[in-house]
């Protein structure tokens, strides 16, 4: 079957043609016919709507992605130019199911046909849906979520710092709930958009701008309620790295309720609307006087208290200090002395009868092995030099020998 340029199928079948022998030939370079077929599918293919599984799928370091797109039967080259991949805010993946839509054309240079993509859906979900998951769970993985990384709100700031629109009804209602509870607090708003492109890159910027300034205690970023696509700017990578760097603890105040968005999770407090921000924030002022009167009455009570055990305490210490006056310890001392005084006279006769009577006992002793005691029973000593003499062979005949007796001594000569 034959088609025209409009796809059209002609009813008859056109008859061979058999060139002349002299007819010119009109022969084409490779690249004059794959211009040509190219410029054939861009005309009568164009644009198209395309569903199929992304496989092959390779990133270039220029941003541009080239994958297969494949069903059951067949596939077909793709390219995703990076000037577009940026306003698809999901990852490919290979096994991916996506909807594609864009124009067919021909890659002269390899003489393959392709679609370059122009947008692209994942079939099945929203492509904002599954682009919020993917994000979730990447910086889930890095503990961006975790609760021990969130720091307490400050309890009184002096300076609170608002990244929002200027003119949404979320700066109104933050605005009016600080006023509300404690109208001395300064609120410094820094204008962003909060929807739209660049929205983002303006939140992050807010964020830290207000770190740098000394006197912002706790951010605020957030707006009203709206839809996913509404929301988005605060779901972007930007804003969530922000919040998590920022030194300043950060409240997230995005939509109503039921919304949540990644900056919500990261954020050090989350708020479900903008004038709960402004309460989760800002103590009521009210209920702090309260608070005092509460602590005014219950301190008054404890000193009281305290006085009355005070009291108590000094009148136990006087009687406590009387036992011990001076006068009184001295007496006490004086009365010790006395006391130890007689203990030791005791002691000391107690000593000297002791003694006495041991020495009794040991001069008796001593009397009875008394050598003059033993000479007056009839016994002697006789002596040669001094020496007592024990035998006969001690001396010889014209020693001289001194004999003692009770009564005195005989100095004899041996013969």
């Amino acid at each position: 079957m034959i088609y025209n340029k409009d796809m059209e199928l002609f009813d008859e079948k056109p008859s061979p043609v058999t060139p002349a022998k002299d007819a010119v030939r009109k022969v084409l370079t490779v690249t004059e016919l794959n211009r040509r077929v190219k410029g054939m599918l861009e005309q009568n293919v164009g644009s198209v709507w395309v569903s199929g599984e992304i496989s092959n799928l390779r990133l270039y370091d220029s941003g541009h992605r080239y994958f297969t797109l494949k069903d059951k039967d067949c596939q077909v080259r793709a390219v995703l130019f990076a000037g577009t991949a940026v306003r698809i805010k999901f990852e490919l993946k290979d096994g991916m199911e996506v909807i594609l839509h864009g124009r067919v054309t021909l890659y002269e240079n390899s003489g393959q046909y392709q679609i370059i993509a122009s947008s692209m859906e994942p079939k099945g979900v929203g492509a904002l849906q599954l682009a919020f998951e993917q994000l979730k769970e990447k910086l889930y993985k890095e503990g961006l979520f975790d609760e021990s990384r969130k720091r307490p709100l400050p309890f009184l700031p002096h300076t609170v710092g608002v990244v929002t629109s200027p003119s949404g009804a979320a700066v109104r209602d933050i605005l009016n709930g600080i006023n509300m509870r404690f109208p001395e607090t300064r609120v410094l708003i820094y204008p962003s958009r909060v929807q739209g492109e660049g929205s983002a890159e303006e939140i992050a910027q807010g964020i830290k701008y207000l770190n740098t300034l000394e006197d912002v205690e706790v951010i605020i970023i957030g707006r009203g309620g709206g839809s996913i696509e509404d929301l988005w700017s605060f779901n972007e990578e930007i804003v969530v790295r922000a919040v998590h760097a920022s030194e300043v603890p950060v409240v997230s105040a995005v939509g109503h309720e039921i919304d949540i968005t990644i900056s919500d999770l990261v954020a050090d407090a989350r708020a479900q609307t903008p004038t709960k921000a402004a309460e989760l924030v800002v103590p009521l002022r009210q209920e702090l006087f309260d608070h005092l009167d509460d602590y005014r009455v219950e301190m008054q009570a404890l000193l009281k208290e305290k006085l009355q055990d005070h009291k108590v305490g000094l009148k136990q210490l006087e009687k406590r200090l009387a036992l011990k006056s001076p006068m009184e310890i001295i007496r006490q001392f004086q009365q010790r002395l006395d006391d130890r005084g007689e203990r030791m006279k005791l002691a000391v006769n107690n000593i000297l009868k002791s003694g006495k009577s041991s020495l009794s006992a040991l001069a008796g002793r001593m009397e009875a092995i008394n050598p003059l005691k033993i000479l007056a029973r009839g016994y002697s000593v006789t002596t040669k030099d001094d020496k007592i003499l024990t035998s006969s062979g001690q001396v010889k005949a014209g020693d001289k020998i001194k004999t003692r007796l009770s009564d005195g001594e005989i100095v004899s000569e041996v013969t």
